[in-house]
This record gives structure tokens, C-alpha cells and sequence, in this order.
């Protein structure tokens, strides 16, 4: 079997598939500060053999809990002497225009942590003064009194030449072989002192803790008698082993939401859906991503804690191009000062939780309003639901405020989170150049299958899919990706004077580079596969536009045909091009991925059966501008392929619930999947 396992604010997910690509599914509590414990109790709960893992990937929370909470190591920074400050000057423009007491983001790293040394590099990567070594000794000296645990190296132009850090590093180990001890070099080979700096920071912040955890998990693994390969899901929307993990851990920062993408993108190439939106909600939040022509979009210039009214933390590591709003299953329903019903940010999370998870929740939540208006049923629970308890809850708290009945006030609950969640949608088509008419809506999570269809028919979206294993699909995403590396190199140079001998020349540098990484793995050289892009620009300009080039040896023609779809590309997101005007090449990218055996699609074996063989019930269900209707219920896993079903009409499964609003229709496919006819 290969078994996938994803750690959620609320719930620890696990997939497991076997060679005939049958799927096993299961939920547990997640369980803070002990994430590996909900692990290990999925994994009993599933009944999957751990002898019997062929390969264990694992997706985690553990990197972005750690920053958010700023529970990592005590970290000290080295830098180029006069640039001690770079983490406090961040950069000069900033989201909350209009605000005279705005504050910059505090450092992670306090200044009196931050010690310079003498050298210095220009920018082409030459040496202008040596490093100072015993500047180095004396720092590591420092550091130690002050009882750092984690140290990060980043001097200026080390994207150019990593030979001073490389030192540097080296003397650390030499010294102090406890520490952890991060250099730039290591996470990312991009220009940019301030993000490049504040990455190598983050990935020192965390590393112990990663390690930690990793180690942990690994040992409680073999605890089981679990044998197989064991890899951690990364942002990039790839995995990486173990061991390499720990080295990069800020590749983990957004490990879990990103694998839900990668599965839709995989899901599409095999229902023939180039085009998906993949949308995702769990018990905290609500993610979703583009994905274009079957491209997930992957970015460098990603933030954490980034709102519009902080500027935020970068890390300048491949991440999928992912938007995440603070609306869940668990989001909470409340009145802000001026009177107006809010949902969300604040989540129940996983203890308390819910109102009807019965755990001491007393806050009304977007599940709980589900459940009033008839989407969710009580008997689905896996613990007995106090009605009067919620239904109190959502008086108190929304409807006695408003003057309305209590169901009206769920209602409202239900429409405020989807309008937040709708706007997220927007975030990602609309705002950047894509019409959502195009495009069909994957949706996943516990909470997506039941928002999915009302979304899609506001966005415009006429199709949308419901996945087998909707609830864990996550996970599922897990099980179809490959190892993959982000090799990036800045290497600024005009297109007009490109030298093609230095150019490929730096081409096969990295890919030297990754066949040496993949083999170490044990990697045969046949499954390694590249794909490469450059970032480009109008000369004159300060960003980017990221542009798919063919893999092989270039000439005139590959510089015509990048040139050509540089001008496509920005045109299609700046809605115009400058074709007579110099370009020029800032970033080479290098994907190198390998390929590893995925399982089969599994077939449904039911193909004759009725609607009314998955008949569950009959109840009142509450929906918008329509009131209560009686709404057929059916049972998923007796739903048989080829079924048609007019709405409204509600498909349960035990951790998700589909909602089809009147004039829609599903249809379930071969696979088992639920198609969904928005009628717009």
C-alpha cells in the first residue's frame, strides 16, 4: 500500500491505496503539540498494515504553526558588515497606505542577534574583501553566551558566489556542531537581499523544531514496523525525503494545501479538464489555486502573515500559488462593533471545536449553521449532537442581536462565509485575467463539497467536481505527486547580448547539480525529468513574468520562441506588450522531478443500480431565496456510476456532505466522482 497522511488545524487525514487502486480513507483529532500521536492514530484507526507501506508521505502543519505562533529557536543572524538592519528595513511600500501609527514587521531575529563580519562580494560574484574568519569565531563566541540554538548566514551576493557563506558555515560546524546553522545559499540562489535574508532566517527559525518533529515521527514509524519510504510533501507541490526535509525545512511551510492542488490538477488531466479551479475547505480554512492549461502555478514571492493591513514575512521558495482565508468548518460566527454578523477569522479549531461536536464549544460556527438549516445531518456525527445546544448557541450569539428566528440566523451565517469565501475565489480568476466561465471548480475538504455548488453558480462556474475521497483528498493529492526540486539561479542579462555557450552552460550546472541530489537518493536517472522556465522582464522594469522554455539545448530559435511567449504571457496578465521593446532574462528556473510508480484508478464496480438503492431519507433543508424544501438524501457509496440526480437533492458520505441546489443536477462517473451541472 502507499498511505498518505495530512495534518489539519482541526482534523489528520490519511489515504491509503493499494495496487489495484482501491481506496482506504480515514479521519482522527489532530493532536497539538504531539502532531505525530494523531498520525500514529490514523493510521490504527485506517486498519493499514505498516508493514505493509510500500512508500509514507506525509503532509504537515508543524512549519506554519511553528512561525505563527513563534515557537522556533532562539535565532542569531550573520551578515555582511553595514548590513545588520535589512530584516528591519524590510522594504518601503506597505499595505495600509493611510495609517500613520503602522508598524513594520518585528524582526524574528532581535538586533542585538544580528552580528556583522567583514567581506563583501559585487554583484557579478567577485571577491572585493576577503572574509574576516576570527569575525566569524568571535559571532559563533557570542552567540553561545547568548544561548542561540539556530544561527542563518546571508551575505550580499551570495546568489553569485556562495564561497564566503560556504566558509562561514564551515568554521559554525567546526566550532559549535550542535547549533543549526542555515546558509542562504542552501534555500535559495535568488537576488533580493531582504527576502533572501528573511528566508534563510525563517528556515534557521524552524529547523530544531522540524528536525524534531521529523525525527519523532520517524522513530514512532518504525515503532509500527513501518519499512517503506518515507517522504514529506513540500510547498513547491512535490515531495522531498526525510533527511532533506530537515535540511530545507521551509519548503514545508504550506505542505499540506498544496498537495489538494496538485491532486486536482492530476484529477483534470484524467477527466480531460485542463482548466480547474481547485477550491478547498477544511475546519480553519478555505484554500484555492488556478490551475491553467494543466500548469499549477508556482511562485517565489510568497508571504506569510500577510493581510492588507501588514506588509507580512517573504520566503523566497517555490510555493503553489495558493489564497487562504480564514473561513472553515470551524470559523465563528460573531458581531463586530458596528453591529454586522461576521464569520471567521477566529476558528473553534479542533478543541473546543463546534457547538455540536460536543467538546465544550460555546461559540456558534459555520458547521453549526449547516446543521440548522438541514445540509448537515446530526446522525453523521461521530458523537451524539445536543440540537437545543446549537440551536442556543446561534441565538445567543446572532440571531437575538438581529431579531430574527434561528434559522434565518444560520442561513446568514452560511451566505456571510460564502461571500468571504467567494471573494478568495475572485482573488485568484477574476483579479488576475481569467474568465471562471472557463474554468471548472474542483472542490475538496470537509467543507467544500457542501459550498461548492452556491459558489459556483455566483462565480459563473458551470461545472463542478466532487472527488472520491472529497473529505481526505489532500492526502489523496499526496499519492500522485513525484519528488521534485527547484533549482533558481539569477542570472541578469540582456536578451539582445545573450551568450549561448554561458547560458547553457549554466543550464547544465544545475542540472548536474539535481542528478547528483537525485542519485544520492537512489534515483534512477531514466524517472529524473526537467522542465525549465526563465523570468523575464521589459528592460526598465522591477518584476517579473515567469515563461515556460523548452527543455534542450538553446539557439537563436529557443531565444525567438521564449521572447514570443513573454510577450503573450504579459500581455495576458497586464492586458498589454511592448513588442519592439528590450527584454530581459533576471532568473533561470530549473524543475527537476522524480518520477515515482502512482496507483491505479479505481473503477466503480456498481454500474447498474438506482438512485432509489442509495436513497438515505427525506428531510426540510434550508437554502437561499427558496426557503425550506424537502430534500432527498442518498448514501455515496451505494450511488452507482452513470446516476443522475435532480436537485435539491444531498449525496452524504461520513465526512462531507454535498449540496445540490434546485435546477442543478449530478451525475456520478466511472470513477465515482460527482459531476455537478451548475444551470448557469
Amino acid at each position: 500500500m502507499r498511505v498518505a497522511t495530512d495534518i489539519g488545524g482541526t482534523f489528520t487525514d490519511l489515504v491509503a491505496v493499494d495496487e489495484q487502486g482501491r481506496i482506504r480513507i480515514a479521519k482522527s483529532h489532530t493532536t497539538p503539540p504531539r502532531f505525530e500521536q494523531g498520525v500514529l492514530h490514523v493510521v490504527q484507526d485506517s486498519g493499514v498494515d505498516p508493514e505493509g507501506m510500500e512508500a509514507f508521505i506525509h503532509g504537515t502543519t508543524v512549519i506554519i504553526n511553528a512561525l505563527t505562533e513563534r515557537k522556533g529557536a532562539k535565532t542569531g543572524l550573520i551578515t555582511t558588515k553595514g548590513f545588520r538592519d535589512v530584516l528591519e528595513l524590510g522594504r518601503g511600500n506597505r499595505p495600509d497606505l493611510y495609517n500613520l501609527r503602522y508598524e513594520k514587521p518585528r524582526p524574528f531575529v532581535p538586533r542585538y542577534l544580528r552580528q556583522e563580519v567583514e567581506e563583501r562580494l559585487n554583484y557579478k560574484g567577485e571577491v572585493l574583501t576577503p572574509l574576516n574568519k576570527e569575525q566569524v569565531k568571535q559571532a559563533v563566541e557570542y552567540f553561545k553566551k547568548e544561548k542561540v540554538e539556530a544561527i542563518a548566514v546571508t551575505y550580499l551576493h551570495a546568489y553569485a558566489n556562495p564561497a564566503h557563506e560556504q566558509q562561514t558555515v564551515e568554521i559554525i560546524k567546526e566550532l559549535w556542531p550542535e547549533v543549526a546553522v542555515t546558509a542562504s545559499c542552501e534555500v535559495t540562489k535568488e537576488w533580493r537581499e531582504y527576502e533572501r535574508t528573511s528566508t534563510c532566517v525563517l528556515n534557521s527559525y524552524v529547523k530544531p523544531v522540524a528536525s524534531s518533529y521529523i525525527d519523532r515521527l520517524e522513530a514512532k514509524l518504525a515503532e509500527t514496523g513501518a519499512q517503506g519510504k518515507k517522504y514529506i510533501m513540500q510547498s513547491n507541490g512535490g515531495t522531498t525525503t526525510f533527511a532533506q526535509s530537515k535540511k530545507t525545512p521551509i519548503n514545508m511551510v504550506e505542505s499540506g494545501p498544496v498537495a489538494g492542488v496538485f491532486g486536482a490538477a492530476v484529477l483534470g488531466q484524467l477527466l480531460g479538464e485542463k482548466n480547474i479551479i481547485a477550491f478547498d475547505i477544511g475546519g480553519t480554512t478555505a484554500k484555492c489555486s488556478l490551475i491553467d492549461k494543466g500548469e499549477v502555478k508556482v511562485t517565489t514571492d510568497y508571504k506569510i502573515e500577510k493581510t492588507d493591513r501588514t506588509a507580512g514575512y517573504p520566503i523566497k521558495v517555490p510555493v503553489v500559488d495558493i489564497v487562504e482565508i480564514g473561513n472553515g468548518g470551524g470559523s465563528i460566527a460573531w458581531i463586530d462593533d458596528a453591529g454586522s454578523l461576521r464569520v471567521g477569522p477566529q476558528s473553534a479549531g479542533a478543541l473546543p471545536g463546534p457547538v455540536a461536536y460536543g467538546r465544550g464549544g460555546s461559540e456558534p460556527t459555520t458547521t453549526d449553521a449547516s446543521l440548522l438549516t438541514g445540509r448537515l445531518s446530526a446522525k453523521n456525527f461521530d458523537n451524539e449532537v445536543n440540537l437545543e445546544e446549537v440551536s442556543r448557541a446561534v441565538y445567543e450569539k446572532v440571531a437575538r442581536h438581529f431579531k430574527i428566528p434561528v434559522d434565518e440566523a444560520a442561513l446568514g451565517i452560511i451566505r456571510i462565509a460564502n461571500a468571504n469565501m467567494l471573494n478568495a475565489l475572485k482573488l485568484i480568476s477574476v483579479r488576475k485575467g481569467y474568465d471562471p466561465r472557463e474554468f471548472t471548480l474542483v472542490a475538496f475538504g470537509g467543507g467544500g463539497p457542501m459550498h461548492a455548488a452556491a459558489l459556483a453558480r455566483e462565480l459563473g462556474v458551470g461545472k463542478v467536481i466532487i472527488p472520491v475521497a472529497a473529505s481526505v483528498f489532500s492526502a489523496w493529492g499526496m499519492l500522485m505527486t513525484d519528488l521534485r526540486s527547484d533549482y533558481i539561479q539569477t542570472h541578469i542579462r540582456r536578451v539582445q547580448d545573450l551568450d549561448l555557450k554561458e547560458l547553457n552552460e549554466e543550464w547544465r550546472k544545475m542540472e548536474a547539480r539535481a542528478l547528483a541530489e537525485y542519485q544520492a537518493q537512489e534515483m534512477e536517472q531514466e524517472k529524473i525529468v526537467f522542465s525549465k522556465f526563465v523570468d523575464m522582464r521589459y528592460l526598465g522594469q522591477e518584476h517579473t513574468v515567469k515563461v515556460p522554455v523548452p527543455d534542450r539545448e538553446w539557439d537563436q530559435e529557443t531565444i525567438q520562441e521564449m521572447v514570443r511567449r513573454f510577450h503573450e504571457l504579459h500581455q495576458h496578465y497586464y492586458t498589454f506588450k511592448l513588442e519592439g521593446a528590450q527584454t530581459q532574462i533576471v532568473n533561470l528556473h530549473l524543475v527537476a522531478f522524480g518520477r515515482v510508480q502512482k496507483p491505479e484508478f479505481y473503477k466503480l464496480q456498481n454500474t447498474a443500480g438506482t438512485a432509489a438503492e442509495a436513497l438515505l431519507e427525506t428531510r426540510p433543508v434550508l437554502y437561499e431565496g427558496a426557503g425550506w424544501l424537502e430534500t432527498r438524501v442518498y448514501d455515496r457509496d451505494k450511488l452507482a456510476a452513470n446516476i443522475t440526480l435532480e436537485g435539491p437533492a444531498i449525496v452524504e458520505e461520513p465526512s462531507a456532505s454535498t449540496v445540490i441546489y434546485p435546477g442543478q443536477t449530478l451525475t456520478v462517473d466511472l470513477y465515482g466522482n460527482l459531476i455537478i451541472g451548475t444551470g448557469v
